[in-house]
């Protein structure tokens, strides 16, 4: 079971915004990873709890920031509600997308889990419901995924294989790369890995 800590850090100007406490590990249901983010001073800034099927469909996604809260699933796309920062207020949502993703480094992990590419698979479309902070604003986003590589290396605990991916918005055109080796993001924009106590998992 990885557990460690990731900062996040605005892409364009790396800005610290936070330091994602996790720990994630596969299970019978597919995938399941919980952190907690502090800010830069350590103040509580939020949470994540996401669990995957063993096909990489969202079976459950609960968010907080700022008191804001987001609950989610797959259902007839995805559906969520999220509530205001009072609790009187609770507006839900559905599109047909694929999945959700965010600032979280866990829902590259849930992405790639979803689309299980291959070097010599063509560049597919995913359509997400992205989940914008400080208040978790639902915004629908196409991308479009490819992995350009998969090389394996050698360290103390065995081998790992690394995955580099090329990740397109297509309403931008905007291109970058995330590197993943089983269920931990290695690299990604706005991403560094500080942290790893265990080895990453390796998905079945």
């Amino acid at each position: 079971m990885p557990r460690g800590r990731y900062s996040l850090h605005d892409p364009h100007d790396h800005t610290p915004l936070a330091d994602e406490h996790f720990q994630c590990a596969p299970g019978p249901s597919g995938w399941r990873y919980v952190s907690q983010l502090t800010t830069p001073t350590g103040d509580h800034h939020g949470s994540v709890d996401l669990t995957l099927d063993e096909l990489g469909r969202p079976l459950r996604l609960e968010l907080h920031a700022a008191a804001w809260q987001v609950r989610g699933a797959a259902l007839d796309g995805v559906t969520w509600v999220r509530a205001d920062p009072t609790g009187t207020e609770a507006t839900e949502g559905n599109v047909r997308a694929h999945a959700f993703t965010g600032t979280s480094p866990a829902f590259l992990v849930a992405t790639a889990r979803l689309l299980r590419l291959t070097p010599s698979t063509a560049a597919t479309r995913v359509r997400l419901v992205a989940f914008t902070e400080p208040v978790l604003a639902p915004r629908t986003v196409d991308q479009s995924w490819a992995l350009l590589s998969s090389e394996t290396h050698a360290t103390d605990n065995g081998p790992l294989t690394v995955d580099e991916y090329q990740v397109t918005a297509l309403d931008t055109g905007e291109q970058h790369t995330v590197h993943i080796a089983g269920d931990v993001v290695l690299a990604a924009p706005g991403v560094e890995l500080e942290d790893l106590e265990s080895p990453p998992s390796t998905f079945p």
